[in-house]
């Protein structure tokens, strides 16, 4: 069972807004699309001036499994309508040890499924402040995402009103509105002065009918990819590997849920 499930998706959340102009996007020029290769892209967020928080399954090629070399990606922060307010291509990646990339326990991939890039170059413009993190939110609690998608992959959308329908053990499910593209997108806390990232989405899923989706509660992984990093000079930090790359439309039931990358 997923523990704290308290609100009907969709309940009271707004609907996705479209940060297409300078002023709509003005303040989450941190968020970016994360070009891999030629053939995918998700969704990151700058935390640092160098370090771009994301999900670990991002950094997997889907049909073989193996892993991504970190310079054939691009974080394009703020990235709006053909342009992006600064590029760095990725210097070192570092994927959470815990994540098992098409591993059967998928409560298990979704708990572990975050990584940190580090950039060729620190991101220091006026234009780009990166994101402070925080602890996650309870059953009942709204949150807000922003992402891009495969149909909306020009400029980044807002959901400002989403909430946190459960969780289980550091897995939140959300009824916040996500599609494939959406990986690695922050989900954000509105306590306080500025927007704070609680999670990372991991995965869409259906619950009773209902979409949810769901992501990682970063107090945890998030401490341990920053001392890797620190103490860590390889390229890319590999996580083990578990058969080939789970297909979108298998998908796997778990706590009652039918789950799928996006």
């Amino acid at each position: 069972m997923i523990f704290g499930l308290a609100t009907q998706a969709g309940a009271g959340d707004t609907p996705l807004l479209k940060l297409d102009t300078a002023d709509d996007g003005r303040g989450w020029e941190a968020v970016g699309r994360l070009e891999i290769g030629q053939e995918a892209f998700c969704t990151g967020s700058l935390i640092e001036e160098d370090l771009v928080l994301t999900a670990a399954h991002c950094l997997f090629t889907k049909s073989t499994g193996a892993p991504v070399n970190p310079g054939e990606i691009e974080f394009r922060a703020g990235w709006r309508n053909g342009r992006a307010e600064a590029y760095r291509r990725v210097r070192r990646a570092v994927v959470h040890p815990d994540y098992v990339f098409g591993g059967d326990v998928v409560s298990d991939r979704v708990r572990n499924d975050v990584a940190l890039l580090q950039l060729d170059r620190p991101i220091r413009t006026t234009a780009v402040t990166p994101f402070e993190t925080d602890v996650g939110r309870s059953s009942g609690q709204a949150v807000g995402i922003v992402s891009y998608a495969h149909d909306r992959a020009d400029a980044p959308s807002l959901q400002q009103v989403c909430n946190v329908m459960g969780y289980q053990a550091g897995m939140l499910v959300t009824s916040c509105n996500v599609d494939f593209g959406s990986s690695g997108s922050p989900i954000f806390s509105f306590d306080g002065d500025q927007p704070r990232i609680v999670s990372v989405v991991s995965a869409k899923a259906r619950i009773d009918g209902d979409p949810v989706a769901l992501g990682t509660e970063l107090s945890r992984p998030l401490n341990e990819l920053r001392d890797i990093l620190a103490h860590d000079d390889e390229m890319f930090l590999r996580a083990p590997v578990a058969g080939n790359a789970v297909s979108q439309d298998e998908g796997r039931r778990a706590s009652g849920a039918k789950f799928v990358k996006p």
